[in-house]
C-alpha cells in the first residue's frame, strides 16, 4: 500500500492542515492500493499564497530561463516515463500500451509544445501609436479530470508556467498518483518555489475553494458541464478569467460516398479509445438509411477486434472504467437504449465474460437510434456507440448540431470538398475529416455547453496572457 498524504506547497511536500484520507482504487482489481490526504479550503490559502509570492519574482523571469525550466522538466518526464505510465494503468485503468503510447506521451508534448510556442513568441508589439505588451495572467488555479490525468494536467500546467505565471494544481482525486509524479518531476527541475503547487482534494472542497478565491486570477477546467457551471458561478464574485473544457456528443458523419467498412470500423475503435472515456469521442456515428445493415455488420466486425482485458497486459486494448460509479452509470444509460427501443446490435449490459473482478463494461453498439433517445443526448463516458440514420445531407448535419455540446465533429467522404463543406456546418471547436490525426498544436475546445477557451498549442498558450496597451512611449 502506498501512502501519499502530503501536498506540494511553496517548494516542499507539507503536511496537510487537517488529516483525512481517501483509498485510490485499481479499477481491474477493485482493490486499494493507494491512500491520500483530501486537501480543505485552508490547504488551498497555503497553496495560493505560496503562488502570490512566487508571481512576483517568477512572472519576470527571463524566456531563456523558463525554457531552461521546461527542458529540464521533460528531460525528467522522459525518464521516468514507464513509472508514469505504469502509475496511471493502475490509477484509471488505460491499458499500458496505451498508458505509455497516448497517456504519458502526449503529456510530455504539452511541454515540449509549450516551449516551441515559447521559443519564438513575441511578447510585446507595435501597434498605431501605441505597444501592445503579454503579460501572465498571474496566480491560476488548475482542476484536472481523471480520464486523461497528465494529458490534462499538462495541457495547463506547461502554457502557465511557460508564460510566467504560477500554478496551484488540484488532480482528480479518484487518479492523482500520476500528477504527483509530474510534482516530483517539476520540484527535481528547480524552479523558485511557490511556482508549481498541488493539493489533492474533492471538487466540492478544494475545487470549489480554488474556484472562488479571490487571490486566484484564473482558473481552467476540465470536467463535466455541471462542474464547469458550478465553477463559473463561484467565480463570478472576484470576476476572474474561467477557461472550461467540459462534455461532448459528437457527431461521426459517415456520408454514402465513404468507404463503409473502413469508415465504421474506424469510428467504432474511435468511439471506444480509452473504453470510451473520452470527451470528444464521436459518440454518434450517422449513416445513411441505405446502408444500416452494412453498418452494423462492419460494427460486429469492429467488435470482435477489441482485446478486453488486464491492463497491465500489453496486447490489450481496452481495460476496466474508472469506478464503480461510472460502471453503474454506463450500464443504467445502456438499459435506457434497450427500453427506448434502440436495436442492440452487440455488446449490452452485463459482466464481460471470464472477467470476475474489475469495472468492466462489454463494448457496446446501438443502432436503430432516434435523436430524442438518453443515449443519443447524453454523455455516457464509456465504450458506447449509438448509430443514427439519415435520409439526406442537411439531415445529417441538422442531427449533428442537434445537442447541448459542440467539442469535436467527424466527417467520412472521398471527397474531400464534400468532406469540407459539411465540416464547416457543424458546431463544433475541431472537425476531422476522414480518420486524420489528432494534433496537439492545434486549438482544442467546444462551442456551446462544451466550453469555452481553447487549450493547445498557441491558442492554449495565450489564456495564461494579459493585454497590455502602452501609450506615450517615444519611438
Amino acid at each position: 500500500m502506498s501512502t501519499r498524504h502530503q501536498f506540494y506547497i511553496g517548494g516542499a511536500w507539507v503536511d496537510p492542515a487537517a488529516p483525512r484520507t481517501l483509498g485510490v482504487v485499481d479499477p481491474a482489481t477493485e482493490e486499494t492500493f493507494a491512500t491520500i490526504s483530501l486537501g480543505t479550503a485552508e490547504d488551498v490559502d497555503r497553496a495560493v499564497a505560496a503562488a502570490r509570492a512566487a508571481f512576483a519574482t517568477y512572472s519576470q523571469v527571463s524566456v531563456k530561463q523558463r525554457l531552461e525550466y521546461l527542458e529540464r522538466i521533460s528531460s525528467g518526464f522522459r525518464a521516468r516515463l514507464p513509472e508514469i505510465a505504469r502509475t496511471m494503468t493502475r490509477e484509471m485503468g488505460s491499458p499500458i500500451t496505451f498508458s505509455t503510447e497516448r497517456q504519458a506521451t502526449v503529456a510530455l508534448f504539452h511541454f515540449e509544445e509549450a516551449a516551441r510556442v515559447l521559443a519564438d513568441y513575441r511578447f510585446e508589439e507595435e501597434m498605431g501609436a501605441g505597444i501592445v505588451r503579454r503579460e501572465p495572467i498571474g496566480v491560476c488555479g488548475l482542476i484536472t479530470p481523471w480520464n486523461w490525468p497528465l494529458n490534462q494536467v499538462a495541457s495547463k500546467v506547461a502554457p502557465a508556467l511557460a508564460t510566467g505565471c504560477t500554478v496551484v494544481l488540484k488532480p482528480s482525486e479518484i487518479a492523482p498518483l500520476s500528477a504527483m509524479v509530474l510534482a516530483e518531476v517539476i520540484h527535481d527541475a528547480g524552479l523558485p518555489p511557490g511556482a508549481f503547487n498541488l493539493v489533492n482534494g474533492d471538487g466540492p472542497t478544494v475545487g470549489e475553494a480554488i474556484a472562488a478565491h479571490p487571490d486566484i486570477d484564473m482558473v481552467s477546467l476540465t470536467g463535466s458541464t455541471g462542474a464547469g457551471i458550478r465553477v463559473s458561478k463561484l467565480a463570478a464574485d472576484t470576476v476572474k478569467r474561467v477557461a472550461l473544457e467540459l462534455g461532448g456528443k459528437s457527431a461521426n458523419i459517415v456520408l454514402p460516398d465513404a468507404d463503409l467498412e473502413s469508415a465504421v470500423i474506424a469510428g467504432v475503435h474511435s468511439c471506444f479509445t480509452n473504453a470510451g472515456q473520452n470527451c470528444q469521442s464521436p459518440t454518434r456515428m450517422l449513416v445513411h438509411r441505405s446502408q444500416r445493415d452494412e453498418a452494423y455488420a462492419a460494427a460486429r466486425r469492429a467488435v470482435e477486434e477489441v482485446r478486453l482485458g488486464n491492463p497491465l497486459d500489453p496486447s490489450t486494448t481496452m481495460g476496466p472504467v474508472v469506478s464503480r460509479a461510472q460502471l453503474e452509470k454506463i450500464t443504467a444509460l445502456m438499459q435506457s437504449g434497450i427500453d427506448e427501443g434502440a436495436t442492440l446490435v452487440v455488446g449490452g449490459p452485463g459482466r464481460p465474460d471470464g472477467l470476475d473482478d474489475g469495472f468492466y463494461v462489454r463494448p457496446t453498439v446501438f443502432g436503430d437510434v432516434t435523436p430524442r433517445m438518453r443515449i443519443a443526448r447524453e454523455e455516457i463516458f464509456g465504450p458506447v456507440l449509438s448509430i443514427l440514420l439519415y435520409e439526406t445531407e442537411d439531415e445529417a448535419v441538422e442531427i449533428a448540431n442537434d445537442t447541448p455540446f459542440g467539442l469535436a465533429g467527424f466527417v467520412q467522404s472521398k471527397d474531400p470538398d464534400r468532406a469540407r463543406r459539411v465540416a464547416n456546418r457543424i458546431r463544433a471547436g475541431r472537425v476531422y475529416l476522414n480518420g486524420a490525426p489528432f494534433d496537439r498544436s492545434l486549438p482544442f475546445g467546444g462551442y456551446k455547453q462544451s466550453g469555452n477557451g481553447r487549450e493547445f498549442g498557441r491558442f492554449g498558450f495565450e489564456e495564461y496572457l494579459e493585454v497590455k496597451a502602452v501609450l506615450g512611449y517615444p519611438r
